[in-house]
């Protein structure tokens, strides 16, 4: 199976703060693979060095062969990484639609020019992106919202347009930050399934952030620990969750 990300020594530090420090990451193609850890351990830091939101002072990151150190968000996105957020970041005054239509952008060829003058080749292709934000939508359940305002959508909503954004970019890798955050058992047992179903139906290689060990263990196919910026065990969602340093560092000491 081809290797889809991965990473070797990646350090990010911040003045005198070591918030990754030497991370190795190997996600193979279609896997789920989940990073977990404390708070603060370095998770979304690391997240912000594969997308290109922060540059590693140390280290290769590399997906699908091609190095990504260096290179601008937009052009990570374009070679075909998409991610969500922890602190959803939608765009509030636009409609659920057109927070669609933002992330389908990176796939369209209709330039400033052909947008003024929309011919018929931009006409065509806006209409295919519509329809393809519509089916994005109704996949994520939200198909009766095309046209409701992001900021008048429920929590939940809110959650899953995010990830249907992301869709629309076309994704090999997708990248999700803590997904079920904020959402009540229900809403998480569905974002469960739905992260399983996208990943089959789009052939997707999913890396995950996510502090829900339900979550965690049962959609994973292998996990990544960090504590303090650094990767204190890994293996299947079995092996981590009985080695004991994870335990003492991540899910506590079993009572007496």
């Amino acid at each position: 199976m081809s290797i889809v990300l991965e990473t070797r020594q990646v350090t990010k530090n911040f003045g005198g703060l070591m918030a990754v420090n030497r991370v190795d990451l190997v996600v193979p193609e279609r896997a789920i693979a989940s990073v977990i850890g404390p708070n603060g351990a370095g998770k979304t830091t690391f997240f912000n060095c594969v997308s290109g939101f922060y540059t590693p002072e140390e280290g290769q990151i590399e997906f699908q062969g091609q190095s990504l150190v260096g290179v601008p968000p937009y052009q990570i996105a374009r070679a075909g990484i998409a991610r969500t957020y922890q602190n959803i970041r939608l765009f509030p005054a636009m409609t659920a639609l057109e927070n669609i239509l933002v992330g389908r952008h990176s796939r369209l060829k209709t330039g400033l020019i052909g947008a003024i003058v929309r011919p018929s080749a931009a006409v065509r292709e806006e209409q295919t992106a519509s329809q393809y934000a519509l089916e994005l939508l109704d996949l994520v359940g939200l198909m009766g919202e095309a046209n409701t305002l992001a900021r008048n959508l429920p929590y939940g909503d809110q959650r899953r347009l995010e990830v249907a954004r992301a869709l629309a970019n076309d994704p090999t890798l997708l990248m999700l930050d803590e997904p079920t955050a904020g959402m009540n058992p229900q809403e998480t047992r569905d974002m469960m399934a739905f992260i399983l179903r996208i990943r089959d139906e789009f052939s997707l290689t999913i890396l995950l952030i996510e502090h829900d060990m339900r979550v965690v263990m049962g959609v994973s196919d292998q996990v990544s620990v960090l504590d303090y910026g650094v990767k204190i065990a890994e293996g299947t969602p079995a092996e981590v969750q009985a080695n004991p340093i994870v335990i003492e560092a991540y899910l506590g000491r079993p009572t007496e």
